[in-house]
């Protein structure tokens, strides 16, 4: 069937099924009323299917095409080891539950048309799976396990309910406990399980570094760079040459430096700073990734793909190849480099007066590091400040600005959760043997500062051009979260005021003000930043919750995020005075699948990244079983206590292990309640512990209350 047919006859099955003018008709009806040959009717079908998956027509329980109606929703399928599964629908605040006897042979991730089923009161709203119009997995990665004449797969991912058959014939040799991908022959029904073929084993689940491996090619992020993208990656220069510094401001006489973490290779982002009078003159400095990475070649391409750089416990996985991003795109200590420069001047209020966004040249002076700047500044180590002595006015002017940004940004609302990130240290065969919280200091809130005030700076810029554009958004948080995170602090003593259903930002940060320092504050924290939205990427600017801005986008990370990437080109081009009519219609066009993909590679990365601390925090549990700690109960369900220790790990004391009474959830409280005693436990309280198990498949550690806390 040729495109033009495809598109019309499209065309008028959409017309006729919105206009409601033919009675509803299964596949087979529609292609004799279509007039769609024999041989035609596989391209038929995958037609239909292309009008499902864009939600432009639905389709009935019974199998007949009509018009989407409220209660036909597409959304993605999440399964539950327990056979039953959940839909997660675009813009709905909650999940749909899908009964298991409704699941209709749905498997984890696939795209899905349900529907609604009757609403019961106080129950989550329920749904059906009617068509299943993309499958979402393809490959699954597993431990595999010989049988006599077969093999199986037990899945990695613990949301899929049941193993995968594997024929003798297509295990690829693989032996019990090798880490394999599979690749999914077929998907099962009710009485038969998946089946697939062995494509790739990765190694034993007890070799080193197998564990992370498993985990990358489970949420299928890509490792290498195929020869294309790496040969384009060679043919870049390592030196800036004469010809692409043509027609750049030439800042190479500022005083300006590169501050990041001890391991950082891929350096973005230069600062540097003066005073004119009053006023400071801030200067961020990023690099020019878009001098090498050419719209639509392959390297920008395999860049959109991966959508950001993933940093896991004990590898990065770039988003361009070492040789760009360690190389000619890094703003390395004493080699000329390209930039998009932000040079800003700020008065002694933290107001941006005036800036100017430009291509350029620069060439930082030193590469400084987190620590080596929390020394000279709150340290006040004479050794380090002898070495640098050139440069501490200029940190401590830094520290200046800093401390001014920050508190204007405080007085408008914004939200700072300062609460510590972790450090997972690993010996050389991979192994934890140190986890501890990452704290925040002096040096790191300098580039934090400078970086938000750039990416407002920018964001207001092209929103007021009103040129397409990429920004970063994060919308109100949902009604229904606040008030639950309201019942939950009122436990403390707290209280948060909401009007006509909606919060201010500055709520938020008066509640974290209150806690700070208190023996909750890390938790309260933790819950206030669950109750919000998820940031994202969009082509419209909605304002940003969590600054309290009208404004914002990414400009500041081209190196590591596609989004920076793709509004450098915009920049530049406007820049250069060619964004004309048939440009700005480019844009308008791509950017909203940028903007969608870039969310969904984020979203993948920081899963990854979270799977992977879990992985190493249970790993280093293993070898503390039985020790005595003292944590904080940070959630409360029917099934048990969640304990979080000082090193960040989390773990569960079961209900059924709480001694001295029969305990249950008395959820309008977030507490557990002792029946006869009367005994609670509360989120927030401390409690000391004994670890007892861990069970490094699930990702899980296990406590039990220590008997000197009865």
């Amino acid at each position: 069937m040729n495109k033009q047919l495809q598109e019309k006859r499209k065309k008028i099955i959409c017309e006729l099924i919105q206009d409601e003018i033919y009675v509803p008709m299964k596949e087979k009806e529609m292609a004799v009323f279509m007039q769609v040959s024999k041989e035609e009717r596989g391209q038929f079908r995958e037609l239909l299917d292309e009008l499902l998956r864009e939600g432009r027509i639905g389709i009935t329980e019974k199998g007949k095409y009509v018009k989407p109606g409220k209660d036909m929703i597409k959304g993605t399928f999440i399964s539950n080891a327990r056979g039953f599964g959940f839909v997660e629908v675009e813009g709905r605040e909650t999940d749909l539950f899908i009964p298991e006897d409704r699941v209709n042979g749905a498997f984890h991730n696939d795209t899905v048309q349900v529907r609604l089923l009757p609403e019961q009161s106080g129950k989550r709203q329920e749904a059906e799976v009617v068509k299943i119009l993309e499958r979402g997995m393809a490959q699954v990665v597993g431990t595999f396990q010989k049988g006599k004449n077969f093999g199986f797969v037990i899945p990695d991912n613990t949301k899929l309910a049941t193993d995968i058959f594997i024929p003798s014939e297509q295990s690829k040799g693989a032996v019990d406990g090798h880490k394999v991908v599979v690749e999914l022959i077929s998907y099962g029904g009710e009485r038969k399980r998946p089946e697939g073929k062995v494509i790739e084993i990765l190694g034993h689940l007890n070799d080193p570094g197998v564990d992370i491996l498993s985990i990358v090619r489970s949420f299928d992020i890509p490792m290498e760079f195929n020869e294309r993208v790496l040969n384009q990656a060679c043919r870049v220069g390592q030196e800036v040459s004469e010809a692409d510094m043509q027609g750049r401001e030439d800042l190479r006489g500022l005083a300006m430096v590169t501050i990041d973490g001890e391991d950082a290779k891929d350096l973005d982002d230069a600062v540097s700073l003066s005073r004119d009078g009053e006023d400071f003159l801030l200067g961020v400095h990023i690099a020019d990734v878009t001098n090498y990475v050419q719209e639509n070649s392959a390297l920008d391409r395999e860049a959109l793909k991966r959508g950001t750089s993933v940093y896991l416990v004990d590898r990065v996985i770039p988003m361009l190849p070492h040789r760009l991003s360690n190389g000619i795109c890094s703003l390395n200590a004493g080699e000329n480099r390209l930039a998009l420069s932000c040079l800003m001047r700020i008065d002694a209020a933290g107001e941006v007066k005036d800036y100017r966004i430009v291509e350029s040249v620069i060439c930082v002076d030193r590469r400084m590091t987190y620590t080596s700047v929390k020394k000279i500044l709150e340290d006040k180590d004479p050794g380090e400040r002898k070495k640098y002595e050139d440069f501490v006015p200029m940190f401590e002017e830094m520290e200046v600005l800093s401390g001014i940004l920050r508190a204007k940004r405080k007085k408008r609302g914004s939200i700072d959760f300062d609460f510590p990130e972790t450090k997972i240290v690993l010996n050389k065969e991979g192994r934890p043997v140190d986890v501890k919280p990452y704290e925040r200091n002096t040096a790191t809130k300098i580039i934090e500062d400078f970086m938000l005030l750039a990416n407002e700076t920018v964001a207001q810029h092209f929103y007021w051009m009103e040129l397409p554009f990429v920004y970063r958004t994060h919308d109100n948080p949902d009604p229904e979260k606040i008030n639950q995170l309201g019942i939950f602090i009122s436990n403390f003593g707290y209280g948060i005021k909401t009007a006509k259903e909606e919060v201010h930002p500055k709520e938020i940060q008066k509640l974290l003000g209150k806690a700070e320092g208190t023996p909750e504050e890390a938790l309260i924290s933790r819950l206030a930043l669950r109750s919000m939205k998820q940031a994202r990427y969009s082509v419209d600017c909605t304002g940003h919750f969590g600054l309290a801005c009208k404004y914002y986008c990414h400009f500041t990370s081209p190196i590591r995020r596609y989004p920076d990437l793709q509004i450098h080109r915009i920049i530049k081009e406007h820049l250069r005075n060619r964004l004309k009519e048939n440009r700005i219609d480019h844009y308008e066009a791509i950017l909203p699948h940028v903007a969608e993909r870039s969310s969904k590679m984020e979203r993948r990365a920081e899963e990854a990244e979270r799977e992977t601390d879990k992985l190493k925090k249970t790993e280093y549990m293993e070898n503390h079983i039985g020790e005595h700690y003292e944590g904080v109960i940070s959630g409360i369900t029917s099934w048990g206590l969640y304990v979080e220790l000082p090193n960040t790990i989390e773990g569960l004391i079961h209900v059924s292990v709480l001694k001295g009474d029969y305990f249950y959830y008395d959820e309008a409280n977030y507490e557990m309640v002792g029946r006869d005693t009367g005994k609670k436990y509360k989120l927030g309280q401390r409690i000391s512990i004994v670890v007892e198990r861990t069970d490094r498949f699930t990702r899980t550690v296990d406590f039990v209350e220590d008997d000197c806390d009865e």
